[in-house]
């Protein structure tokens, strides 16, 4: 499998690349939030990659973080969702924003995405679910640094993910965690 790529940056248009790695020239498919952090053509850039072996291709899919590359991966393992629908997922939301998504159930969130209908986001909803929510989403920046004790806390005494996330939101940023919690919880009195 390749893990990752290096090379001059040939020819870039949108999803589609040509990386030029000693001599070789490989053509790699990126989402779009990907593709709008390479550098010009003619330097060097590195992605991670996902190579995919079928009866009839051999497709090298490239992306510029761990957290992209890992929530394609979880994206392709979903019955329905092939490589093309994960990679317009990924262009049409960052990693937090479908972390965030998944936590709070938000089904029309994904069905603003091209290919995506309703029936295609609730299983990505119900099979993200233990997978993705809160713990990707921090990881990417879905929630504020320090939150996860407040978070974690919430789901403790009983709130769902969804109240939990939302009540986060309440919290000011810096609070320490009891503070933290202390705010959340005032926040979901008042609900």
């Amino acid at each position: 499998m390749i893990g990752r790529i290096s090379g001059i940056l040939l020819d870039k248009n949108p999803l589609q690349l040509l990386v030029d790695c000693q001599g070789v020239g490989y053509e790699v498919s990126v989402p779009m939030s990907t593709f709008y952090n390479l550098p010009s053509a003619g330097e060097k850039v590195t992605l991670l990659t996902h190579f995919v072996v079928r009866e009839d291709a051999q497709l090298l899919f490239g992306f510029g973080t761990a957290q992209e590359r890992e929530l394609f991966r979880q994206l392709i393992k979903i019955s329905g969702v092939g490589a093309r629908t994960a990679l317009s997922l990924l262009s049409g939301m960052s990693v937090s924003d479908l972390a965030q998504a998944v936590t709070l159930q938000e089904a029309g969130r994904l069905t603003k995405i091209p290919g995506i209908g309703k029936k295609t986001a609730e299983r990505l909803l119900l099979e993200l679910k233990g997978k993705l929510g809160a713990d990707l989403g921090s990881a990417a920046g879905g929630v504020p640094d320090g939150s996860n004790d407040v978070l974690n806390a919430l789901l403790a005494l009983g709130y769902s993910d969804k109240e939990a996330m939302l009540a986060l939101k309440q919290v000011p940023a810096g609070s320490n965690v009891s503070d933290g919690i202390r705010h959340a919880l005032k926040a979901l009195s008042k609900a």
